[in-house]
């Protein structure tokens, strides 16, 4: 059994081969040039209608199931860039409603493009798009479909002129003519005719082809051309400005040249002159050489003695050296700590200062402290004769309050007494009694007023306690400001003590440095006068220069840098004191150098 959609598919490519080889060979015989009334044109637009629905998907819409081809072919424009014209051109046209109106349009003005087989061809290529439109066994999913692209080809030499605009393509119904395909006599005695007519269509293709291929030829040599324009322009303008440039390198190398000629003069001038200058001098030199080598003679003795005197000098100046770094050291340190004293001097007087400053504000806040003292107690005073009157008032009331209730009292007993007396004369005590009724209201509500008006001076009095507890409290922070104030004070005393203690000390300081520096240029002299001394061997001194005693543990020695004498402790008391120290160094007697301590001989 064969697949009916093969079946399908090879009538549909009969149908198209029928309907091309009809379509040419009656517009060769009619004229190239077609219209669109033209029966053939119509049948074969029809048909490739039919070719393109062929397998085409269903798709779903709002109303209803939609089934056209104007899908795939909208494709092409995304494929194949020359076709967004042709799409957008019928996008554009007015009387077109349905798709397949759009696909029939497209189709004609693909037709009169002759790029339908192009745009066809990009279509069945990518088959991988095609499959979201059409089923696997459609036309345009198989060989079939690539059939007919390459039969579309020959429509290349009919030329047509259609008329999109006005003709209704949305309502046109597509049925194939078959009789325009059956067989008479005249096509059997035109076989000749078709094989010449193929001939011919067969050169035309040629021709055409060959023509597309020189027009991209000449496409291309224009561009080459064009760049060889630009590129041959760019190096002229090169050219002029390297001819510029040659001419001004050749008007610079002539200046060097003419400069070069000038200097050569002058060298070869000057050459003469050094000549005779030479010579002169040659002949003075060989008279002068004798004189000259007893000179030589003698200034090297005096060399070799100058040498040695300079060799004796470099070794005192080396000690001289050392012992001037030590004595800058020491200056250094002095002056560090004198720069120090004065830093520490400065700091205790703005110290000072800030005090100062302290204790004026502490007594402007005492004397505010003392004014708001007098206010408050002035308010004492007058909260005070207030409470006493309200203290009198309170004691009115209370009496006037314990009169109406003994009358109150003496009356409930004279009711009493009344009501025992006169019960059976009840008729004729009765205003009375409503009398006494009245007053008792009355005495009643005299006595809630009496109430309220305690309560009253209760909570006024109440008020008056609390004001003056307030008071009571601001005065203890009173007396707690003047206790801070007298404590501040005693503070500023006490650095006003050691204010004026650092002042004596730095006064004392101030003296001990001036004799420091008097005591050094001692020693600078004295080292002038010791110079060329050579210090004293450890193994050597055994015993005090002073005291001559032998040292010891206890009598330790103390080497003195300058003049080299060694001391033990007990003779050496001059003591200098140096900031870098805390305690004070000790200065030779002779000298006022810094002496050195050093082990004994007879300690390790």
């Amino acid at each position: 059994v064969k697949d009916p959609t093969a079946v399908e598919r090879a009538n549909l490519l009969n149908m198209a081969k029928l309907s091309i080889k009809g379509l040419i060979e009656s517009a060769l015989s009619f004229g190239r040039t077609l219209d669109s009334d033209y029966p053939p044109l119509q049948q074969f637009f029809v048909v490739m209608e039919h070719c393109l629905k062929h397998g085409l998907k269903v798709r779903k819409s709002f109303l209803s199931y939609n089934k056209t081809i104007w899908g795939p072919l909208e494709l092409v424009e995304k494929l194949y860039p020359e076709a967004e014209e042709i799409a957008a051109s019928v996008r554009d046209l007015p009387g077109l409603k349905t798709p397949l109106g759009r696909a029939r349009a497209w189709l004609r003005l693909a037709l009169m493009q002759k790029k339908m087989a192009d745009y066809l061809r990009c279509l069945i290529i990518q088959r991988d798009l095609l499959s979201e439109f059409y089923e696997y066994h459609a036309l345009m999913m198989e060989e079939e479909g690539a059939v007919i692209v390459g039969l579309l080809v020959g429509l290349n030499v009919i030329d047509a002129n259609l008329c999109v605009k006005g003709e209704d393509l949305d309502s046109q119904v597509g049925v194939i003519d078959f009789s325009m395909y059956l067989k008479s006599d005249d096509d059997i005695g035109g076989k000749e005719r078709n094989v010449q007519i193929a001939a011919i269509l067969d050169q035309k293709n040629y021709v055409e082809e060959l023509n597309r291929q020189l027009n991209s030829t000449v496409s291309s040599l224009h561009a080459r051309v064009d760049s060889l324009e630009k590129s041959n322009t760019k190096l002229i303008e090169e050219l002029a400005i390297a001819k510029n440039n040659i001419i001004k390198l050749q008007e610079e190398n002539h200046q060097l040249r003419s400069e070069n000629t000038l200097i050569l003069m002058k060298t070869q001038h000057h050459l003469e002159v050094t000549k005779v200058d030479v010579e002169a001098e040659l002949q003075t030199y060989k008279h002068s050489r004798q004189g000259l080598d007893e000179m030589y003679n003698e200034a090297r003795r005096q060399l070799r003695e100058e040498s040695q005197l300079r060799q004796d000098m470099e070794n005192e100046l080396v000690v001289q050296v050392s012992m001037k770094h030590e004595i800058e050291l020491a200056m250094k340190l002095l002056e560090k700590d004198i720069h120090e004293k004065q830093d520490t001097l400065i700091g205790l007087r703005q110290q000072l200062d800030e005090v100062k400053a302290i204790n004026m504000e502490m007594y402007q806040k005492l004397q505010v402290s003392e004014d708001a003292m007098k206010e408050k107690n002035e308010i004492i005073g007058r909260l005070e004769d207030k409470t006493n009157q309200i203290n009198a008032t309170m004691k009115q009331l209370e009496q006037r309050l314990q009169q109406a209730e003994k009358a109150q009292v003496e009356a409930e007993n004279e009711d009493e007494k009344l009501k025992q007396e006169y019960v059976n004369k009840s008729e004729s005590l009765q205003k009375e009694f409503s009398q006494k009724e009245k007053q008792l209201l009355q005495l009643e509500t005299d006595l809630k007023i009496e109430k309220e008006w305690r309560q009253t001076l209760e909570d006024d009095l109440q008020k008056e306690k609390e004001t003056i507890s307030h008071l009571r409290i601001e005065t203890q922070e009173i007396v707690n400001l003047k206790k801070e104030f007298l404590k501040l004070q005693e503070k500023n005393r006490q650095l006003k003590r050691i204010c004026q203690d650092q002042e004596a000390a730095l006064q004392e300081l101030a003296s001990k440095l001036s004799e420091s520096k008097l005591k050094i240029e001692d020693i600078k002299e004295a080292n002038k006068a010791l110079q060329g001394q050579v210090w004293l061997k450890d193994k050597e001194a055994t015993h005090c220069k002073l005291c001559e005693k032998e040292f010891s543990l206890s009598k330790r020695k103390h080497h003195c840098r300058n003049c080299g004498e060694i001391f033990c402790n007990a003779c050496s008391d001059n003591e200098l004191p140096l900031p870098s120290s805390p305690k004070p160094v000790r200065v030779c007697d002779s000298c006022h150098a810094i002496l050195i301590q050093r082990c004994s001989s007879n300690v390790p």
